[in-house]
């Protein structure tokens, strides 16, 4: 049995903690022992981990630069006696990557969910020194793998393995119910961007599209459900286009599921993804997805298909793809069925778990790790809380 520690940054409600606590929860009790480490907080997906019985650590990292931060890390993961250490997200995956080395760990997984756009010089430094501190880096697209190599990543480190949605119908919801708790008409159509409101999303770009749709369809009405540093920009944008009415932005919510469920379309206007959880999630509720053609949306909507691609900063094409799905009820099903029949085929959360589990074994055993578990005390014996 191999024990096997996943460490993320925090355990907030977003893409890339979601896929880690479907990865921890759904890795074969017979085959792993696992534990959760958030680098700098816990959130609400502790609970979730704490109820499956998965043991969470919450490091404390305070500082952006925070050496005893690394020192903390690297005492817990001696203590640990770990085999695999999995990281996710730049902090976990560059801090994550020293203490392990530090502390000997025999397998180090790096988990990489975009095509990182937004690294400067500095973070493209960090993880070109760091390429080889590590066994696997594992991109959740094939576009996620290529921007990688081409930052220098050898070939031998990289691997693809697609995000993962849990095979699970939509909450039931009364729709109408909905709308009116968001201040909408019970029959409006209601179109629902999820994500956080910063550059890589462009919601710019989809508030102009609807300040364009308002002349043409003007019952739709939109939910931006998400926070960042861009959302008071945002609301003074929409506030200047006269959409007060027709656009409701409700920061951060815990209840997406229940709003994808109620929604006509989803629509994701980004200028980059990996391989986006919510057009997954929507594709699963058979909900039609209208996206921009971005790196890694790409590998999962068909345009035409399973929903529709506009090209990036068409706000045009935004708009009109809108307009259609809104006017062709018909189109927005076929689109819908189309789109859970490509979740179900390709990415299945058992999928992605056991390709996951397939490499930290192979990995493993080519270090020669295996045998019983190694029985050690909570980690929070050893300093750590």
């Amino acid at each position: 049995m191999l024990k096997v520690l996943q460490l993320i940054p925090t355990l907030d409600r977003s893409g890339a903690e979601k896929q880690m606590v479907m990865l921890a929860r759904g890795l074969p009790r017979d085959r792993f022992r696992v534990e959760v480490a958030a680098l700098t907080r816990p959130g609400p997906l502790a609970a979730e981990l704490r109820a499956a019985g998965i043991p969470v650590t919450v490091i404390g990292k305070s500082l952006k630069f925070d050496p005893m931060t690394l020192a903390r890390l690297v005492r817990y993961l001696k203590a640990g006696s770990f085999d695999v250490v999995q990281t996710w997200i730049f902090a976990a995956n560059t801090y994550g990557r020293v203490a392990a080395r530090l502390a000997g760990v025999p397998v180090v997984v790096v988990a990489e969910m975009a095509v990182d756009l937004w690294k400067g010089r500095l973070e493209r430094s960090i993880d070109r020194r760091l390429a080889t501190w590590c066994d696997r880096l594992v991109g959740n697209s094939h576009a996620v793998v290529e921007f990688y190599r081409q930052l220098g990543v050898p070939d031998d480190r990289l691997a693809m393995i697609y995000s993962g949605v849990e095979d699970e119908a939509p909450p039931a919801v009364d729709r109408r119910a909905v709308r009116a708790e968001l201040g909408f008409a019970p029959e409006a159509p209601l179109v629902l961007f999820a994500g956080r409101l910063a550059e890589q999303k462009r919601v710019g770009d989809l508030l102009k599209a609807l300040d364009l749709l308002q002349h043409v369809q003007p019952d739709v009405v939109t939910a931006i459900a998400g926070d960042g540093p861009l959302r008071d920009q945002l609301e003074e944008t929409a506030h200047g286009y006269h959409l007060d009415g027709q656009v409701r932005f409700l920061g951060h919510r815990d209840d997406v599921p229940r709003l994808l469920a109620a929604a006509d379309v989803l629509v994701l206007p980004s200028a980059y993804e990996g391989l986006p959880n919510v057009v997954l999630e929507a594709m699963q509720f058979a909900k039609p997805v209208v996206a921009t053609a971005a790196p890694g949306t790409t590998e999962v909507v068909v345009d035409g298909e399973t929903g529709v691609l506009v090209p990036i900063g068409d706000v045009t094409g935004l708009t009109r793809s809108i307009r259609d799905l809104v006017r062709d009820p018909a189109l927005a099903r076929r689109l819908g069925e189309a789109g859970r029949a490509r979740a179900a085929a390709h990415f299945g959360a058992a999928g992605m778990i056991a390709q996951f589990a397939e490499l930290y074994e192979q990995l493993a055993q080519s270090k020669g790790i295996g045998g019983p578990f190694r029985e050690d005390s909570p980690a929070e014996r050893h300093g750590v809380s």
